[in-house]
């Protein structure tokens, strides 16, 4: 029987027909695998590869993260591939409805607006008013401020109020908010979905907190539950994707079955 293999840290994957065998090598080292140890100069530098080779300059998001830093507010943006990442899947999804918790200065939401046909609409929720302020101005000078909805407020609660109101579905989601939120946001995004609604997750890894049997805070806690649920949720098709910047993260993408 013919075998294809794929080698990937210090496991080779064996793929027969359908069967997905794990052979582990112990006695191998990554070096002589022809892998480099994975090191923080390693990570930052195959992330502005990624960003240079595949993210055009942008004078608008560049102004977007000056103004947001000015303000005083945490840099916490998206990186670049990011952002083209989740441009790129709103644009394959054919979307015209887009939702997004978390606001901070506009920089993902600019980016989800420009991926929108000219009907297209953005409705984006934000705890803080003095955030609102920036990311409307940010929006505005983008060119996408007409497409875009910022409300203001905690965002569960103003997601009951859009559940409550009957809210046209949405097709596409973003959850990039406090994670401590992730998985009661997750429970009432799936009430203003629809089939076929994708639904964008952050910061899901933290830099491998995830993997340890005691989260080390609040955070870590609430994006290992978020993982276990879009894992296990049989409404949803979800995978999970390790983000390389300067510490290793994570982006899920899920679609509502």
């Amino acid at each position: 029987m013919h075998l294809e293999y794929v080698q990937l840290g210090l496991v080779t994957l064996n793929y027969r027909s359908r069967t997905l065998g794990v052979i582990h090598r112990p006695n191998c080292t990554i070096q002589e695998m022809g892998m480099q140890p994975v090191r923080e100069d390693l990570l930052i530098g195959i992330s502005d590869y990624i960003d240079r080779l595949f993210v055009p300059p942008d004078d608008a998001l560049e102004q977007n993260l000056k103004d947001t830093d000015a303000a005083g507010m945490p840099a916490i943006a998206i990186s670049p591939s990011q952002g083209r990442l989740m441009y790129i899947l709103v644009k394959m999804t054919g979307a015209k409805r887009v939702l997004e918790i978390g606001t901070l200065g506009g920089y993902s939401t600019t980016l989800l607006a420009r991926a929108l046909p000219a009907d297209g609409k953005v409705v984006t929720l934000e705890l803080k008013p003095e955030h609102e302020v920036v990311a409307r101005k940010n929006l505005d000078r983008a060119g996408v401020g007409g497409m875009v909805e910022i409300r203001v407020g905690k965002a569960g609660e103003t997601l009951d109020a859009m559940i409550k109101a009957g809210e046209e579905p949405f097709d596409f989601v973003f959850i990039d908010a406090d994670k401590i939120g992730y998985a009661g946001y997750l429970n009432q995004v799936m009430q203003l979905s629809h089939s076929g609604t994708v639904i964008v997750g952050d910061n899901l890894i933290r830099h491998g907190d995830i993997l340890k049997a005691t989260p080390p805070d609040e955070m870590a806690a609430g994006v290992t539950a978020y993982n276990k649920l879009i894992a296990t949720d049989p409404r949803l098709e979800s995978i999970l994707l390790p983000i390389l910047k300067d510490k290793i993260d994570g982006m899920s993408i899920s679609r509502v079955k």
